[in-house]
């Protein structure tokens, strides 16, 4: 079998194997064996699971034999991200505390995509314990960006990102706490989902907030993005109508989103919105004045979640983990319940005043993220420059976590420049149709 049949979607893929023009089997091994040569594979999986995969395929062949696969993509290999439990296969999460964590089942989602005939091949790797947009880490691995293989491919699903976009995997299966599909989605030129809190299952996933950990994959098309949210849903496959954007009234987050911006992510977020004008939607400039209290609280949130969720096994023995990952652990520390959870409360009511501002819209957009992908090298050398880069690379992404909704990253006609289409809370169906239809124009 051609490698050619790496490039396609996973949608794609499917439709080939209903048609019996390939067989899972084939396309399993056709991966398995670009896995096997390619020359930056051990920086991008942590673990291959070739027997599962191998044994995942024969039972999605048998079905396509007999026609009766399980969904649109039975029999379509991907990757998962190393905080996802695999029972009998080693769960990290990028992190020295969990080396040689071997969990004995598999994660919810996980078990709702083997039910929907998704195939296994490994898990990923992934900044340390999730606490990073930028995909350094010196612990295990470091992926790289497939425009440039000197810079970062963006965290913290970084693996996720480099499997699909150096085609060693369909579809990979991320998680977003503050901009971790969407982030590295963007600067591989991929399309990530950033699902509403709490839809989809957090069973047998490595947590890092709890109040903001989502799961996403990380795709080359927006009905890879529905299909496999479905799938990871336990749901039946969404059917996406794409009647163009004439009439779409959109908004664009002036508020901080469009600030200290890489002149080259200007340029294709200025071009992509004159596109999006051309198709005949209505786009306004709005001012968001719930942004900025919101980001305010970010590290009173964010930090104490996560410090509360590590505060054991890091301070029993800190010089395990990377510095700049475990400092941003440690400013947890510092906060008290009362402000946590006065934090909370202030949060709640600015997400209720942010939807009352934008409900006229049908989305509102921004760059997925204001820079591209910093150089490795200089991030492993310079610390103040990690911490700036890793602040700029999560601003516009963590506008969506903290107001709560749903979120999706569009590749643009620029390299690792994304666009970000944001829905209120639980508009999965809504935000993926609009991402279609904007996806039309882009392609």
């Amino acid at each position: 079998m051609s490698d050619d049949v790496l490039k396609k979607t996973a949608t794609d893929l499917g439709q080939m194997i209903d048609a019996g023009s390939i067989s899972p089997l084939e396309l399993t091994q056709t991966y398995l064996n670009a896995i096997d040569a390619h020359p930056l594979t051990n920086r991008i999986y942590a673990r291959i699971t070739p027997d599962r995969a191998l044994a995942e395929a024969r039972a999605a062949t048998d079905r396509a034999r007999q026609g009766t696969r399980n969904g649109p993509l039975d029999g379509v290999p991907i990757s998962w991200k190393d905080l996802f439990d695999t029972g009998g296969t080693g769960t990290e999460a990028g992190s020295a505390f969990l080396k040689g964590h071997v969990p004995d089942v598999d994660a919810e989602v996980l078990k709702n995509a083997t039910h929907a005939g998704l195939i296994c091949l490994g898990k990923t790797h992934m900044s340390e314990l999730a606490f990073s947009g930028l995909g350094l880490n010196p612990i295990t691995k470091t992926p790289p960006c497939v425009n440039d293989l000197d810079a970062i491919a963006g965290g913290s699903s970084s693996g996720a990102a480099a499997s699909v976009a150096f085609d060693l995997a369909a579809i990979g299966i991320g998680s977003d706490t503050g901009g971790s599909v969407r982030i590295p989605a963007a600067w591989n030129d991929l399309v990530g989902l950033k699902t509403t809190s709490g839809l989809l299952s957090l069973k047998g996933v490595v947590p890092l907030c709890y109040k903001f950990d989502t799961v996403g994959p990380l795709c080359r098309s927006v009905e890879d993005a529905a299909n496999i949210f479905a799938a990871l849903a336990g749901a039946s496959p969404l059917h996406l109508k794409n009647a163009g954007l004439k009439g779409k009234r959109f908004a664009v987050c002036t508020t901080l989103a469009l600030d200290t911006m890489d002149e080259a992510v200007t340029r294709a977020f200025d071009e992509t919105i004159q596109m999006i004008k051309d198709a005949g939607a209505s786009v306004e400039y709005l001012e968001i004045p719930e942004v900025p209290p919101a980001m305010s609280l970010a590290g009173c949130l964010f930090t104490t979640e996560a410090y509360a969720q590590w505060q054991t096994e890091i301070e029993a023995t800190p010089d395990l983990m990377y510095p700049e990952i475990r400092d941003r652990f440690m400013i947890g520390k510092n906060y008290t319940g009362y402000e946590y959870i006065q934090a909370c409360k202030q949060l709640d009511q600015l997400r209720a005043e942010y939807l009352i501002r934008t409900a006229a819209y049908d989305a509102v957009l921004m760059p997925s993220s204001p820079i591209l992908p910093p150089n490795i090298k200089r991030l492993e050398e310079d610390g103040e420059y990690y911490i700036r880069k890793n602040l700029l690379a999560l601003r516009n992404t963590r506008i969506g976590n903290l107001m709560g909704l749903c979120s999706l990253t569009l590749p643009t006609k620029h390299a690792s420049c994304g666009l970000m289409v944001n829905c209120d809370p639980l508009q999965e169906s809504k935000l993926l149709a609009l991402g279609s239809e904007i996806e039309a124009i882009l392609a």
